[in-house]
C-alpha cells in the first residue's frame, strides 16, 4: 500500500512540474508578442499560442514520463 501512495506522490509530482513548465513557457512566448502589440490581451491568438504550447508540453511530459518509468 505504501508503494502504491509513493507512486501517486511521485505522478503527482510529475504532472505539477509540467504544468508549471507549460505556464512558463507559454508566458515567455507570449510576453514579446504581446509587448510588440502583434496580438491584443484576451485575443484568440493569445488562447492559441497558450493551447499549442499546452500540445507541445503534454506530448513531451507523456514521451519524458515513459522513459523515466515512475
Amino acid at each position: 500500500m505504501e508503494s502504491k501512495n509513493s507512486n501517486s506522490l511521485k505522478v503527482f509530482l510529475y504532472i505539477s512540474v509540467w504544468v508549471i513548465i507549460w505556464g512558463t513557457l507559454g508566458s515567455l512566448i507570449d510576453y514579446p508578442l504581446y509587448k510588440n502589440k502583434i496580438y491584443l490581451e484576451g485575443s484568440v491568438y493569445q488562447y492559441l499560442t497558450f493551447t499549442v504550447t499546452a500540445i507541445i508540453s503534454i506530448i513531451c511530459g507523456i514521451f519524458l514520463y515513459k522513459k523515466i518509468d515512475l
